[in-house]
């Protein structure tokens, strides 16, 4: 079985509601605000029911739904591919562990996701993540 025990170092659990909603956020040493703007942070939400605001909006804001939803945030308008869907809360939490790891490991192609990319911000991403 999956748990947060998994989690890469540069990934930080902000909020786990046991059988709920999981939010972790990249590196928050580094996107704290003064190196690079706090909105900035990469961010994964592990929801029942997918999202339908970004982050930082009501903490309730998600669909009805019985499936999960797995979605990662570069920004609050810069979404990962997507949600990715899984029928229970201990398969997206696999999938959850085997995204951060990837992101963390520079195997995760962020870069396509901009449409006006920010080239400093991207730069220092791929410095952290080893790309």
């Amino acid at each position: 079985m999956t748990d947060l025990t998994e989690l890469p170092d540069a990934w930080v659990v902000w909020s786990d509601e046991e059988k709920g909603r999981l939010v972790l956020a990249y590196r928050p040493d580094v996107f704290d605000g003064e190196e690079f703007p706090a909105p900035c942070l990469p961010t994964l939400y592990l929801t029942h029911g997918k999202r339908t605001r970004r982050p930082g909006m009501h903490p309730g804001d998600t669909a009805d739904s019985d499936d999960w939803f797995v979605t990662l945030y570069l920004e609050p308008d810069v979404t990962l591919e997507g949600s990715r869907r899984f029928s229970t809360r201990a398969a997206a939490l696999e999938a959850t562990i085997d995204l951060t790891s990837a992101f963390d490991a520079g195997g995760v192609d962020y870069r396509g996701c901009y449409q006006v990319p920010r080239e400093r911000y991207l730069d220092r991403l791929d410095e952290l993540t080893g790309t």
